[in-house]
Parts: C-alpha cells; sequence; structure tokens
C-alpha cells in the first residue's frame, strides 16, 4: 500500500535525499591557482586501492582543473571553518579568488592543493570520469591521507578533535555528534 496505511510510512517521491552528506572542500589546480569548493556528495568507493568519489555539477568551476591536473582533494574541514566552507560554496571561483581563503600545501602529487587549516586532507590521483546526468561522477585513488599531528590517535583520525560536519538536504549544517558504539562489534551482542 502506498502513502502509509498500516506500516506507518509516507512516500515523499524521488529526491536528492541521503541524510546526513559529510561536508567537504575540494581542491584543485585551476589556471594555475589552487580553488577549493564546497562538495557535500562524497563517499569512500574503494578498499583496494583506497578511492573516493566526488560528485561535481556540469557547470562547476574546478571541473576543468581536475581533468587537466589529474587529480584533486577532499578536505575535511571542521566546524570552526564553517563560514569559509560556505563561502566556498556560495561563490564560484570564476568570480572570486578563492587562493586566498585558506593557506595551502601540497603532497605527493604537486598538482592537487590541500587546505593547511583542516584537520584532515585526501590527496586524490584521478582515476575515471562519469557523465552521469547533470552532474560529472570523479573517482580519485587516494595517494595519502594528512592528519594534523594532534588529532592523530593509534594512527587514525579522531574524529572528536577533527569535528567535521554534515549538512542535510534542507541546507544546514551539523556537529557528528556523540561516540555511539563501535562498529563490528556493537552487534556481536545482539540475540533474536
Amino acid at each position: 500500500m502506498f502513502g502509509g496505511g498500516s506500516t506507518g510510512k509516507i512516500a515523499i517521491g524521488t529526491k536528492n535525499l541521503f541524510l546526513p552528506s559529510p561536508v567537504t572542500l575540494v581542491g584543485a589546480l585551476v589556471n594555475d591557482k589552487p580553488n577549493y569548493l564546497a562538495v557535500a556528495w562524497c563517499s569512500i568507493v574503494n578498499n583496494m586501492p583506497p578511492m573516493a568519489s566526488i560528485s561535481l555539477y556540469h557547470i562547476r568551476y574546478t571541473r576543468p582543473g581536475i581533468e587537466e591536473n589529474g587529480a584533486f582533494s577532499i578536505n575535511i574541514p571542521s566546524s570552526a571553518q564553517v563560514k569559509e566552507t560556505d563561502y566556498c560554496g556560495i561563490f564560484s571561483g570564476r568570480r572570486v579568488d578563492k587562493s586566498k581563503v585558506f593557506e595551502s600545501f601540497f603532497g605527493k602529487l604537486k598538482t592537487a592543493p590541500m587546505i593547511k587549516s583542516c584537520p584532515l586532507n585526501m590527496e586524490c590521483k584521478l582515476y575515471s570520469t562519469y557523465n552521469i546526468g547533470t552532474h560529472d561522477l570523479y573517482i580519485g585513488e587516494i595517494v595519502e591521507i594528512y592528519v594534523d599531528e594532534e588529532y592523530v590517535v593509534n594512527g587514525m583520525p579522531d574524529m572528536g578533535g577533527v569535528d567535521p560536519m554534515v549538512c542535510t538536504w534542507k541546507g544546514n549544517y551539523w556537529h557528528v555528534g556523540e561516540y555511539i558504539a563501535r562498529t563490528f562489534n556493537a552487534g556481536k551482542d545482539y540475540r533474536q
């Protein structure tokens, strides 16, 4: 039965709705200058080799830089960087010079600018590109991950220290929240 009925569910139609979405800043060299774009459509897509995907609308200024250099970065801003992050989502690099918003650094590839003040950065080599309709899907092989020294615990990022943000389809930024349980551990005590 559609529209609820005995299930207690209401059909709301198809939408770009996947909650929550990570808040990232994608970096690329465009016309030999670092440019950063706020991107919520970002995900890990492969384990070995490690790969991540980003989805960019066709008109985005950053796209030619990714394609020309074969590289991009995924930077995870902290919640304290919400204004700078939102600025990079509001204004196009065609109109403003976003290379001055952050101090950039480069890693192994030398062609994927990363944001020094972001607590976590992923340096990606372009693996493949797919035109999927209104967007292009870029898959990048992660060649290195950089984390602020103060947020590394047992060789992994401490998410509490990184303090990443998520966003909702209504256009709101949120803190990630509190620790709940360990993955692949919490279910061990489940009994039917």
